[in-house]
């Protein structure tokens, strides 16, 4: 059980970082995609545009 002390800070972090909260979500989202759920045509158009963004960068 977390203490008060634990949860204000929680609270606090949250606030103050929405990005990375997002951030790390978004990437959770993805990898269980990836692994769970995925179809060989869906990994195929993953592929694609891994290799899209990459060119970006």
């Amino acid at each position: 059980m977390k203490t008060k002390a634990e949860i204000k800070a929680n609270q606090k972090w949250k606030a103050a970082n929405k990005d990375k909260q997002r951030l790390y979500r978004y990437r959770s989202y993805a990898r269980k995609f990836i692994r769970d759920m995925s179809s060989k045509e869906d990994l195929k158009e993953l592929k694609c545009l891994i290799r899209d963004r990459e060119k970006e960068i």
